[in-house]
């Protein structure tokens, strides 16, 4: 009877896939390509223990003491200059900070979708996004993506003849798929919301994390060329280049729905912790943050390259790929029917976990699909890992 008293719209949430996988992942002997979390080897403990001297010795008042819902002027201050190098510009009364890019996803969910609003992803898409468009009793649709990314051509045949609320899109070395949106496709995708104004969600967490020496402007940035700036809704993070535990992320948001943003997250929170955005903002102010962005790059390519030619070579005839140009996850497909998820329990047995791509899709899952994480695996473990997916294959 008690399961009567939960509201109906969780009752059915399930919890992430990955994070049951870490359960998994903390068995001795597992070597996890699960988990989609910085390696921790590469934080800054130095930087961030001067960014805290810097806040205790001179900033504790502020720190320890309420602050504004839409975040600290300082901080919100140091994104916008920040933004500016990504070629988005806009002024402090655009950001709001927010506990995470994840709960930037709850506030503008909560902010847009009604119960059976349309809302268009990639196929494959983030997780946690698919759960938060569900809680808000969003009708998801996907279209499909290939090395290019989200297939705009899709898209464009859909919204011809379906009124949709939104697009969510990670255009830039995305999650799962780590593939990276072209730059004609950008432009497509800004303009076919302007013609049928539709919301673009673009999820920027892995920008920073580029192994080319290309840049890939945001939309955000494409529509502000384009007279379309109202709307494109921009969320970041600091989690992949910084700190995740910090929980600072940020949104830029038109001034049309800013103020119900701001009133949702001051219900759900009040404000993102005061000690997380004076640190955040005091190891900025240090003048470190592109040094680690680099350091990380430099890194997480190697590990990149690592495991793609590691697969190649012992997976090659089994798996394909597209090769990321930046991010933390390789996306691979099997050439032949393959049970991703039924697959698992035998690796698992070998001593290796990945995530199975099937719960990357709010429709028409693909069995045979599965995402590696490369990022906090030693090169060694890389390659045993591959030699154990390998060991697991049938016959």
């Amino acid at each position: 009877m008690s399961q009567n008293k939960i509201a109906k719209k969780v009752q059915n949430l399930q919890s992430s896939a990955i994070r049951e996988l870490l359960k998994h992942s903390k068995m001795e002997g597992v070597i996890s390509l699960g988990g989609g979390i910085p390696n921790p080897e590469l934080f800054d403990r130095e930087g961030l223990e001067m960014a805290m001297e810097k806040v205790l010795s001179s900033a504790w008042k502020e720190a320890f003491q309420y602050g504004l819902s839409e975040g600290s002027p300082e901080l919100r201050g140091a994104i916008c200059q920040l933004l500016g190098e990504r070629a988005i510009h806009c002024d402090i009364d655009d950001v709001v900070v927010t506990s995470g890019s994840q709960q930037s996803l709850d506030l503008l969910a909560r902010a847009l979708i009604d119960p059976g609003d349309i809302v268009v992803v990639e196929r494959p898409t983030y997780l946690a996004a698919l759960q938060v468009m569900q809680l808000a009793e969003a009708n998801l649709m996907s279209v499909g993506t290939d090395g290019d990314g989200m297939i705009i051509d899709e898209l464009e045949a859909l919204v011809k003849t379906t009124q949709i609320k939104a697009v969510y899109i990670v255009p830039t070395f995305g999650n799962p798929g780590g593939v990276t949106l072209a730059e004609h496709r950008r432009k497509q995708l800004v303009a076919l919301s302007k013609r049928y104004d539709f919301v673009i969600i673009e999820d920027d967490p892995y920008c920073e994390i580029n192994f080319t020496d290309n840049t890939f402007k945001p939309l955000k940035a494409w529509a502000e060329e384009m007279d379309n700036s109202d709307n494109v809704i921009y969320t970041s993070t600091f989690s992949k280049i910084l700190a995740p535990g910090a929980r600072v992320g940020w949104l830029v948001v038109p001034a049309w729905i800013k103020r119900q943003v701001v009133n949702l997250k001051q219900a759900t929170d009040l404000h993102t912790s005061t000690l997380s955005q004076s640190l955040t903002y005091h190891y900025l102010e240090s003048g470190r943050l592109p040094g680690q962005i680099a350091l990380i790059r430099k890194a997480y390519k190697h590990k990149c390259e690592t495991l793609c030619q590691l697969v190649e070579r012992e997976l090659g005839d089994h798996l394909t790929f597209h090769k990321p140009m930046g991010g933390m996850f390789l996306w691979s497909k099997f050439k032949y029917k393959m049970n991703t998820t039924e697959w698992l329990k035998t690796t698992l047995n070998n001593g290796v976990v990945y995530v199975p791509g099937e719960f990357f899709y709010c429709n028409e899952p693909d069995h045979n699909t599965l995402r590696m994480s490369y990022v906090s695996v030693t090169d060694e473990n890389l390659q045993e890992a591959v030699r154990r997916l390998k060991a697991s294959l049938p016959g």
